[in-house]
């Protein structure tokens, strides 16, 4: 009798589960979501194509659907749903009109707490609104912009221009992403707290802080990989990538913690780094001002260094948008520094004025950013009951992913040509002028609304200034059989690294430029 009542139950829980279940799952337009696991089978089977396969969704859905991740009553309407979306509209909605009511949030928060503490990066509210007030005003100044030049030219023409060129006379494959963050990371560390940490110097020496902030980011994103609960544990138990995290962060701490000694009593002596600036604003605590510069080093170093690096790979994959690069920057340098003479064009670098004219340019950048963002998925978390403005109800409680990969790849907003490297696409209609979308929110690769990039404009600073140094002077042909493949993190990496075998570049075709057009005024 007992037996046949725990069948009856069980029976019946399991009828009203799945009565509930196919409720739930009828009003999802998302991937297939399968009992308990809700849509973690179609996660896991394509984790290796991750943005490819949220790509191919939001087509399907246009441009906006919901799955759940924990198919469980009571979790699943709330902690386990997530609305996935590249609709601009919804995007604008998120990150502009109902700017509060979408923070980063607790989960966001918990995972780099360790090592980003409470800095603009992961911060909401009054904590945020006050660094970014201060870093605004510091971000608008030239001499800042003169800071960045003097850091940039200095890592190219002294480091990544002499391995390129041993590298060219000798025949040598090099990993080209690898030296473009390496050269990432010193400018942002010089720009940030005045100190060069030296990792593309000579034979690519490792550099312990550096290092230690590699480990630590990566250790960090693990979280995301794992239940908070099973993190938590580990960490209090200081297991596996817990423990390489704690002794990361403590290294980090160190290093920073020395700096930040030294440029106090250095302080009078006028540095123009970021650090310097903040401490010049006000009496902030140390640990403040630590989380100050590494939320600006992660924030800087990775996303120009990927998205050069996706650039490079383009544009060998497109001679003729080469062609046109190389066009326009024989015809800029020409107009202001004479006809071609080895000393005065290549010997020093571009300046501003200089770079402000390689229209193309950006657009050939923009439109990498566009196909191969630095970030191609991020997250907000829901604070009260809303609806987008297609129409899509999120509850509280829930997360919303905006895909800005996506958004680039969608063909409502950009045309069937929207799969194609095509830098035109960012031009105004004579070719002269750089012109982005008169909708903003189509293009999110440096964020939008309150959080947009405070260092967009550095950002172009400094790939442009990469960009025009090696392809005046390198062809940057493939290594045979390499694959460039995307690696799933938060950061769109190649994979495999991007493999090249510089070869010295012959300029002569180039000096009287057949497009005149190609010829800029302005960017």
């Amino acid at each position: 009798m007992e037996t046949a009542m725990l069948v009856a139950v069980v029976t019946a829980c399991a009828v009203a589960y799945m009565m509930w279940f196919w409720r739930m799952a009828a009003g999802l337009r998302g991937p297939r979501v399968w009992p308990l696991v809700g849509s973690l089978p179609g996660l896991v089977f394509n984790a290796e194509r991750m943005h490819e396969w949220i790509a191919e969704n939001l087509r399907r859905t246009g441009g906006t659907y919901q799955t759940c991740i924990c198919a469980v009553p009571l979790l699943a309407r709330r902690q386990g749903m997530v609305t996935v979306t590249c609709d601009p509209r919804n995007l604008e909605h998120v990150l502009k009109s109902q700017f509060d009511n979408y923070p980063k949030g607790p989960t966001w928060h918990a995972v780099f707490r360790d090592l980003l503490g409470n800095g603009i990066f992961n911060s909401d509210g009054e904590t945020w609104l006050l660094q970014r007030k201060t870093a605004a005003l510091e971000f608008t100044t030239r001499t800042l912009r003169s800071a960045m030049s003097r850091w940039v030219s200095r890592s190219i023409h002294d480091r990544l221009l002499p391995i390129l060129d041993t590298s060219a006379g000798d025949g040598a494959a090099i990993d080209l992403q690898d030296l473009l963050l390496r050269l990432t990371f010193d400018n942002i560390c010089g720009l940030t707290f005045g100190r060069d940490p030296e990792t593309l110097a000579p034979g690519l020496p490792e550099n312990a802080f550096a290092t230690a902030f590699d480990r630590a980011t990566e250790a960090s994103l693990q979280r995301f990989i794992l239940p908070e609960v099973m993190w938590r544990f580990k960490k209090a138990l200081r297991l596996g990538m817990e423990a390489t995290l704690s002794r990361s962060v403590a290294h980090v701490d160190r290093y920073l913690c020395a700096v930040i000694k030294a440029r106090k009593l250095e302080l009078s002596s006028g540095h123009d780094d970021l650090l310097s600036r903040f401490m010049r604003k006000g009496a902030y605590a140390d640990d403040f001002l630590q989380q100050v510069a590494l939320n600006f080093i992660l924030a800087g170093r990775d996303t120009s260094s990927v998205a050069l690096s996706w650039f490079f790979w383009l544009v060998y994959n497109h001679p003729s948008v080469e062609r046109a690069i190389l066009n326009e920057l024989c015809s800029v340098i020409a107009a202001s520094r004479g006809s071609f003479d080895h000393n005065a064009w290549l010997d020093s670098p571009l300046a501003f004025e200089e770079l402000d004219r390689l229209a193309y340019l950006k657009a050939a950048l923009s439109e990498t950013l566009r196909l191969y963002p630095s970030v191609p998925e991020d997250s907000k978390h829901v604070i009260a009951d809303d609806v987008l403005p297609d129409g899509t109800f999120v509850p509280a409680g829930s997360s919303i992913t905006y895909s800005i990969y996506s958004t680039g790849r969608m063909k409502s907003l950009w045309g069937d040509d929207c799969l194609e490297f095509r830098p035109e696409r960012w031009l105004s209609s004579d070719g002269l002028r750089f012109e982005p979308p008169t909708d903003a929110f189509k293009f999110v690769a440096f964020n939008a609304g309150p959080r947009v990039c405070l260092g967009k404009d550095l950002a172009y600073l400094q790939m442009k200034s990469v960009a025009a140094a090696v392809l005046l002077r390198y062809r940057l042909p493939l290594v045979s059989g390499h694959r460039v493949e995307q690696k799933m993190s938060l950061t769109l990496f190649m994979k495999n690294g991007l493999r090249v075998t510089p070869k010295s570049r012959d300029l002569s075709a180039f000096l009287s430029p057949p497009n005149a057009s190609a010829v800029s005024s302005c960017a």
